[in-house]
């Protein structure tokens, strides 16, 4: 069975593609346009740059396994939030969400069910199609979710330009943390090294607030990823960091009990670190740890 999280948006409709010839209009109407997007021909060697620096809220709940119906629901929440904001006229700050999930699979407002490779009526994980772009992926502990809730007034009205940044953020994390030369692939969303996917991507934007966001596989178990196509793309691998951590120590000639340093729960120390400051550097803002506890958030939305 497919499940869909309760809200107040309904049902899902089918994404509209964004129109690169038609320039964005800060009108009422225009900014009531919902957009969901993969990937469309954006130059990937755009520059990112800003004049301001403004404040981002962070929930940083990376060490906690969170169900996925739950964050969800949250997002939905936080996206009617800056709309209120917005129609009100007041100021409107960015939150970035980090966690991991319990194990589950979600798929895209237009994802086929042909990249599944089990029954539907009995799968090994529970299954959601939500309305972001993109087809099936899988999440599960040690991957980090980010999940930027941006309002692309304060930064720059294209989609393209927003997914191609969240690139840019996990590209620097992999180079700058581990030394790990990662690329983009044209015509295709998400972060690679050689032929394995590191990082998957899929977004939506409301009245050009953004949600869903990015998935970076740290110490994932990638099993998981062979029940499906991932992201629909049949002749690629899904890559960890710590799986290309050992392959490149063990091309270094390390002993097989050097492989396992640092450990699972510091790579996701570090990767989180690293993630925090490059998203801050690449949207040129400054973030802002929230001390609170997820079941608080959990108590006030669910």
């Amino acid at each position: 069975m497919i499940l869909a999280a309760a809200s107040s948006y309904g049902s899902v409709p089918t994404c509209p593609t964004l129109d690169q010839s038609e320039k964005p209009r800060q009108t009422h109407s225009q900014s009531r346009k919902s957009l969901s997007i993969t990937n469309q021909g954006f130059n990937s060697n755009a520059t990112i740059t800003h004049r301001n620096t403004k404040s981002c809220e962070c929930y940083d709940f990376y060490k906690e396994i969170i169900p996925y119906n739950e964050a969800w629901s949250w997002q939905k929440n936080i996206v009617e939030e800056k709309k209120a904001l917005i129609e009100r006229n007041e100021e409107c700050p960015d939150t970035l969400i980090i966690l991991q999930h319990s194990p589950v699979y979600t798929l895209g407002t237009a994802s086929s069910e042909k990249y599944l490779n089990f029954d539907l009526k009995n799968p090994p994980f529970q299954i959601y199609r939500t309305e972001r772009g993109g087809e099936v992926t899988y999440h599960g502990p040690g991957q980090l979710v980010m999940y930027p809730i941006i309002n692309l007034r304060n930064h720059k009205m294209d989609l393209h330009w927003y997914l191609r940044a969240l690139e840019e953020v996990v590209i620097r994390v992999l180079f700058s943390t581990f030394s790990i030369k990662a690329s983009r692939v044209e015509g295709l969303t998400g972060v690679w090294v050689g032929n394995q996917k590191l990082a998957a991507i899929g977004i939506r934007a409301s009245q050009w607030i953004t949600y869903h966001g990015l998935a970076l596989n740290v110490t994932t178990d990638l099993s998981p990823f062979s029940w499906i196509v991932p992201c629909g793309i049949q002749d690629r691998q899904v890559g960890s960091i710590k799986r290309l951590l050992k392959i490149d120590q063990s091309s270094n000639g390390c002993r097989e009990t050097d492989l396992d340093h640092p450990d699972n729960c510091q790579l996701i120390d570090i990767t989180n670190n690293s993630l925090i400051k490059e998203f801050s550097e690449v949207f040129q803002v400054e973030v802002i740890k929230k001390n609170v506890l997820f079941s608080e958030i959990s108590e006030k939305n669910f």
